[in-house]
């Protein structure tokens, strides 16, 4: 409830101070626009790189490492095939 209450009364400061200070508000905003803008584009700029670099490096790993483990289980599995095709018989 104290919360409510307090949610209440900041929203009606806000408002009057809104319409108490409305020049400077929009003074403030026309100045931190272009901040905003100019900081939203920077992180895009960063974020495509690492992006693009992310790829870059994706391309350049055509092989897996580790291909040994499944050769092995490759050869498990025949063998398994080849016992129940002799049971079978």
């Amino acid at each position: 409830m104290k919360t409510l209450i307090g949610g209440i009364i900041a929203v009606v400061l806000g408002v009057v101070g809104l319409v108490v200070w409305f020049g400077d508000f929009l003074i403030v905003l026309a100045g931190s626009v272009p901040a905003i803008l100019l900081l939203a584009g920077i992180l895009a700029i960063y974020l495509g790189y690492d992006e693009m670099k992310d790829s870059w490096e994706k391309k350049d790993e055509t092989v897996p490492a580790d291909i040994s483990a499944d050769k092995e289980r490759i050869a498990e599995l025949e063998k398994e095939l080849e016992e129940m095709k002799n049971q079978k018989q």
